[in-house]
């Protein structure tokens, strides 16, 4: 339910779009971090700690989706198809036919 009673605040598609992005930028800071990190116990904290932050961002967005406000279109078995495709070409340059 929109709480943007003439005109001051924000509705709560906006509310929950903010909190989407600063996850998904969370999830970006850690996922940095995670890579450039050499130390195994650290490497290992911020494994946990991106995992926490995915699974808050996919709440996030499927909240959003619940309240009809993040529509995703569900993709066609081609579409699955070419991506696969693509990302084993990527994976495996050397097999390319």
């Amino acid at each position: 339910m929109p709480n943007n009673i003439e005109g001051r605040g924000l509705t709560d598609r906006e509310m929950m779009q903010l909190c989407l992005e600063l996850e998904k930028g969370r999830c970006r800071s850690i996922a940095n971090s995670l890579l450039e990190t050499s130390h195994d116990e650290l490497r290992a904290i911020y494994q946990r700690c991106l995992e926490t932050a995915i699974t808050h961002q996919q709440h996030i967005f499927e909240n959003m989706q619940q309240s009809g406000y993040y529509m995703v279109p569900q993709a066609t078995p081609e579409q699955i198809f070419e991506v696969q495709g693509l990302l084993q070409n990527n994976l495996n340059p050397g097999n390319q036919v």
